[in-house]
């Protein structure tokens, strides 16, 4: 259990510390994602003495629950669906249809006010440590490793505080590498981790990018 997404953080960079040498965190850009691993990335970023950019990346929810992730949908118009967890609650491909444009315009949004519309940090053959304040489906982290793929970096690690242990296992097959503080099996949501899983709004997400420059 986690105090909240600060704590967090603060335990994951002492694991990195652990996992990396001195030189691949010289070397280290963090592309966190909204909204809480705005604040975990920004926390590892101070501790480390790392860049850190926004990797804005939107959930696709269940027409069923909106906290639960069929798929993802990032910048440059990248998605990803969870195929057999689609099939399982019946969505079909006019409900993803509609589902993708309203993403699409929720992400434009999100990238000129928390970015003003500018491009990623330059990661070519630079380490990237995506972040985030937990992994459930892992939707959204495989999108976000999609997106970074694209742009050539030397290598593509994930970093979170908890993540589902049966999810644990295909994401070490898309990041080169996957750090993590608790993998555990009985895994609901994200928010059973933490004492103060507060939301995170746009304004303190921003607040905390423009700290980080």
């Amino acid at each position: 259990m986690f105090k909240n997404r600060n704590g967090a953080g603060q335990k994951l960079a002492e694991k990195l510390k652990l996992e990396l040498s001195a030189e691949e965190i010289k070397k280290l850009i963090i592309l966190a994602i909204p909204r809480g691993g705005i604040i975990v990335g920004a926390q590892i970023a101070r501790d480390l003495g790392v860049e850190m950019d926004c990797l804005i990346v939107k959930k696709i929810p269940s027409p069923q629950s909106p906290e639960l992730a069929i798929g993802a949908i990032g910048e440059e118009g990248v998605v990803v669906w969870e195929k057999e967890l689609c099939e399982k609650l019946g969505v079909g491909v006019k409900y993803q249809q509609e589902a993708v444009k309203k993403k699409i315009l929720e992400l434009e949004d999100k990238k000129n006010f928390f970015r003003h519309g500018q491009a990623l940090l330059e990661i070519k053959e630079k380490m990237v440590l995506i972040v985030d304040d937990g992994v459930a489906t892992g939707a959204t982290a495989k999108v976000s490793a999609l997106i970074a793929e694209n742009l050539s970096p030397a290598e593509i690690i994930l970093a979170v505080p908890v993540i589902a242990k049966e999810t644990l296992s295909e994401l070490k097959q898309r990041f080169s590498r996957v750090i993590y503080l608790d993998a555990p099996e009985m895994f609901f949501s994200v928010d059973q981790f933490y004492e103060d899983f507060a939301p995170v709004s746009d304004d303190e997400i921003k607040r905390t990018l423009e700290e980080e420059k």
